[in-house]
C-alpha cells in the first residue's frame, strides 16, 4: 500500500511541476528560401541567460555569397520583439548574439531580408531554452511519470484479477494438460495479472500440489512470455490523447456505480488511463533530450547488441517489470530518439531481466520452484543467444510485417511515428517465435532440467513444521495468495491422512513408536493450522471480490476440519492405543478385520475430501455424502457383530470391547469431518448460484 501511495505522489508531483513548454510544443515549419539559409544556431539548446550566436548566409541567384545585404532578426515566440538588423559580410554571413530569456521555453526567431522587388525571404530558428537544473527536473518528471505508469498498471491488474477471481486458477489447472492449449492459457493469465513472474509462482504451487507435472508447466511458461507482450502492443497505440478521458470514465464508474462488477471495470479503465498518462508525462519530460547530444550518442551506442542487452536486463531487474521497461523504450521511440536496431537489444535484455527476477524469487524455494524458474530463464537466454547474431535480419523481418517500413535516424518525426509499433512487434515476434521453436521439445527440455536439478530423497515425514507455500509477498495479489493457501491446506491434509494411515500400526501391529510419530505430525498440523488461518485473514483484508471472500471462508472451514481430524487421532485414539499396548490387549481376528476395513474407508473419505477440495469438484463432494450413509450403516453392522462376539464370550472381544467401540466411534467422527468439507463445497456452490454442472 505504501508503494502505491509513493507512486501516486510522484505522478502528481510530475503533473503539477511539468513546465508548459514541455507539455505542449508548437512545431513551426517554414520553407527555407534559396537566397537565405541557416548556418548555425537552429535547435541549439541553451540555458537561461546564456548567449548564443545565430548565423545566416545571404546568397545571390547563382548561389554565391552576397555582401552588404541587410538581414533583420526578430523574436516571434513566446513574444514578439525585434533583435536588430545586420549587414552580411564578404562571406555573406549575417550574425547576432541572442541571450536566452529569463524563462525556459521554446523560442522562435526569424531572419528575413527584402529583395529589390519587395519579396520577403525568411528563415526560422527554434531554440530550446532551459533552466540550469533542467536535467534534475527532467529526472523528477521521469520518476513521476514512471510512478503513474506502474501505479496504473498495478490498479488495472488488481481490478482484472478481482473480476476474473478464481476462474483463472480453474482455467490454468484444467486446460494445461495439452501443451498447445497451455500456451494460450499462459498468455491469457499473464495478460490479466500483468506479470509472467507471478504466473510462474502459480505454476510452482500447482506442481507442488500434484495438479500438474513439471513438464506440463513448460507450455504455460512459453505462453506467459507471450502474455507480457500484449501490454507492449497496447502501449504502442498512441492513446495518450485520451488518457484523461479514460481517467474520467474510470473514476465515474468507480464512484457513481454500486455494482462491484462495474466498479472493477472502472478500476481497469482508470488504471489504463493512468498508465497512458504516465507515458505522456515521461514522453514530455524526455522531449529536451531530442537536442541533447550526449544522450543521443548514448542511444547510438545501444545499437551495440551486447551493451543494449546488458542495459535492458539490469534496468528490468531493478524495476522488476519488463512491461514497464518496454513502455520506457516505446516512449523513447515516440520521441524519435531510438532506432529499431537499438530497441531490439533492449527488448532482448528486458526478457532476460524479467527471468532473473523469477530466479531470485526461487532462491530458498523447493526444487519444483527452482525448476520452473530455470525453465523460464533458460528459454529466454537461449533465445537471446540465438537471435543476437541475427539482429539485422530480425529487424528486417519486423519492418516487413510492420507499417511504415524503414525510418532513417535523421528524420525524428518519421521515426516517432513508426518505430514504437515496430519495437512492440519485435517484442511479440521474439516471444511467439520462442514458443513455436521450443514447444515441440517441451518433454526433452523438462527431462534436461530435471537432470540438471534432480530430486533428492527426503524422509516421508518432513521434520519441519513451517509453511512451505505461504508467501507474504503474494498477499498483494489475492488470486495467487489464495492459490498458495489452497496448496498449503492440501499439504496439511496430506499430513492428516498420514496420521489416519498409521492407525493399523498402532491398534493391530501395536508398534509403540507409532505413538510418537503421530504426536509429532499432529504438532505440525496445529502449527500449519495457525499459519494458514493467519494468512487467510490477511488475504481477507485485501481488496478482494465477494467470490474471493467466500473462498477465504471456505478455506478456513476446510482447515479446521482437517485440524479436528488430527485432534481426534492424537487426543482420543492415541491414548487408546497406548492403553492397548500397555495392557497387552488384542482384538479378535474378526474384530481386526472390521477395524481395518472401517479405517480404510475413513482414509478414503479423507482422500476424497482432498481431491474434491483440490479440484473444486461438486460430483466428488456429492459422492462423499452418499458414501457417508453407507458407512454409517456399515458401522452399525460392525457394532452388532462385536456384540454378538461378546454374547458368544469370545475372550479377545470381552477384553477389548471398550477400546474397540471408542475406536469405531473415532473413525465415525473422522468420516463426519471429511464429509463436512464436501458439504461446505456444495453450500458454497449454492450460495454463489453457479452452474449446477460439475466444475471438476
Amino acid at each position: 500500500m505504501r508503494f502505491k501511495v509513493i507512486l501516486a505522489c510522484l505522478g502528481l508531483w510530475a503533473l503539477l511541476n511539468a513546465p508548459g513548454n514541455v507539455l505542449a510544443e508548437l512545431q513551426l515549419i517554414h520553407p527555407v528560401d534559396e537566397n537565405l539559409r541557416r548556418i548555425s544556431g537552429d535547435n541549439h539548446p541553451l540555458m537561461t541567460e546564456q548567449e548564443l550566436q545565430l548565423k545566416a548566409q545571404v546568397l545571390d541567384e547563382k548561389g554565391q555569397p552576397q555582401a552588404g545585404v541587410e538581414v533583420a532578426f526578430n523574436l516571434i515566440s513566446p513574444r514578439e520583439h525585434p533583435l536588430g538588423c545586420v549587414r552580411s559580410d564578404e562571406g555573406g554571413i549575417a550574425s547576432i548574439i541572442f541571450k536566452g530569456g529569463g524563462k525556459p521555453g521554446r523560442y522562435s526567431i526569424t531572419a528575413h531580408l527584402i529583395d529589390d522587388v519587395g519579396r520577403v525571404e525568411q528563415i526560422v530558428y527554434n531554440l530550446p531554452v532551459r533552466k540550469p537544473n533542467w536535467v534534475l527536473l527532467m529526472l523528477f518528471n521521469l520518476a513521476g511519470g514512471l510512478g503513474l505508469f506502474l501505479f496504473g498498471m498495478n490498479m488495472m491488474s488488481s481490478a482484472m484479477q478481482r473480476s476474473a477471481g478464481g476462474r483463472m486458477r480453474a482455467v490454468l489447472g484444467a486446460l494445461t494438460r495439452n501443451r498447445f492449449i497451455g500456451v494460450v492459457v499462459g498468455a491469457f493469465v499473464t495478460m490479466v495479472i500483468q506479470s509472467s513472474s507471478a504466473t510462474t509462482v502459480m505454476l510452482v504451487s500447482f506442481v507442488q500440489a500434484g495438479l500438474m507435472t513439471f513438464a506440463q508447466t513448460i507450455g504455460v511458461i512459453l505462453g506467459a512470455d507471450i502474455g507480457t507482450t500484449i501490454t507492449a502492443q497496447l502501449i504502442a497505440f498512441k492513446l495518450t490523447d485520451y488518457a484523461l478521458l479514460m481517467i474520467a470514465l474510470g473514476f465515474g464508474m468507480k464512484v457513481l456505480v454500486k455494482r462491484n462488477a462495474i466498479r472493477n471495470i472502472g478500476d481497469v479503465v482508470l488504471g489504463f488511463g493512468l498508465l497512458f498518462f504516465g507515458m505522456y508525462v515521461m514522453s514530455s519530460a524526455m522531449y529536451p533530450l531530442r537536442s541533447f547530444q550526449p544522450f543521443l550518442d548514448l542511444l547510438h551506442n545501444l545499437e551495440n547488441p551486447f551493451l543494449g542487452i546488458l542495459v535492458g536486463a539490469i534496468f528490468t531487474a531493478l524495476i522488476q517489470s519488463s512491461s514497464a521497461f518496454t513502455g520506457i523504450i516505446i516512449v523513447l521511440a515516440q520521441q524519435g530518439l531510438l532506432t529499431l536496431d537499438a530497441g531490439i537489444p533492449l527488448i532482448f535484455g528486458a526478457n532476460i531481466g524479467t527471468s532473473v527476477t523469477a530466479m531470485l524469487a526461487s532462491i530458498g524455494a523447493g526444487r519444483e520452484a527452482r525448476r520452473v524458474a530455470i525453465a523460464h530463464t533458460a528459454f529466454k537466454v537461449l533465445g537471446v543467444l540465438v537471435m543476437i547474431w541475427w539482429i539485422p535480419t530480425f529487424a528486417h523481418l519486423v519492418r516487413s510485417i510492420s507499417p511504415g517500413g524503414v525510418a532513417t535516424p535523421d528524420s525524428q518525426a518519421v521515426m516517432a511515428q513508426i518505430i514504437p509499433r515496430q519495437i512492440a512487434n519485435a517484442h511479440t515476434v521474439f516471444n511467439v517465435g520462442l514458443a513455436l521453436i521450443f514447444l515441440p521439445f517441451t518433454g526433452i527440455a523438462a527431462r534436461a532440467i530435471v537432470r540438471l536439478l534432480p530430486d533428492k530423497d527426503e524422509p516421508e515425514l518432513d521434520p519441519r513444521y513451517k509453511s512451505r507455500f505461504l508467501d507474504k509477498g503474494m498477499l498483494a495479489t489475492p488470486t495467487l495468495a489464495l492459490n498458495l493457501a489452497r496448496v498449503e491446506i492440501l499439504r496439511m491434509g496430506q499430513k492428516v491422512k498420514i496420521m489416519a494411515d498409521l492407525l493399523p500400526e498402532l491398534f493391530i501391529e501395536r508398534k509403540l513408536d507409532t505413538l510418537d510419530t503421530m504426536h509429532v505430525i499432529e504438532d505440525k498440523v496445529d502449527d500449519l493450522d495457525e499459519q494458514i488461518v493467519s494468512y487467510l485473514i490477511k488475504i481477507g483484508k485485501q481488496d478482494i471480490s465477494d467470490e474471493q471472500i467466500e473462498e477465504v471462508y471456505l478455506m478456513m472451514h476446510v482447515t479446521k476440519q482437517f485440524e479436528h481430524i488430527a485432534d481426534i487421532i492424537d487426543k482420543e485414539m492415541r491414548p487408546l492405543g497406548r492403553k492397548m499396548i500397555a495392557e497387552r490387549i488384542v482384538f479378535s481376528k474378526t474384530g481386526q478385520e472390521e477395524v481395518r476395513a472401517y479405517q480404510i474407508k475413513a482414509c478414503k473419505q479423507i482422500s476424497r475430501a482432498l481431491n474434491a477440495f483440490r479440484d473444486g469438484s461438486l460430483s466428488k463432494a456429492k459422492r462423499m455424502t452418499r458414501k457417508q450413509e453407507k458407512y454409517r450403516a456399515l458401522e452399525e453392522v460392525y457394532r452388532k457383530s462385536h456384540f454378538e462376539r461378546i454374547h458368544n464370550t469370545i475372550t479377545e472381544s470381552l477384553t477389548s470391547s471398550e477400546i474397540h467401540l471408542d475406536l469405531m466411534d473415532g473413525l465415525r467422527k473422522i468420516n463426519n469431518y471429511s464429509v463436512n468439507i464436501a458439504r461446505a463445497l456444495l453450500a458454497q456452490d449454492n450460495l454463489n448460484n453457479t452452474e449446477p454442472a460439475d466444475r471438476g
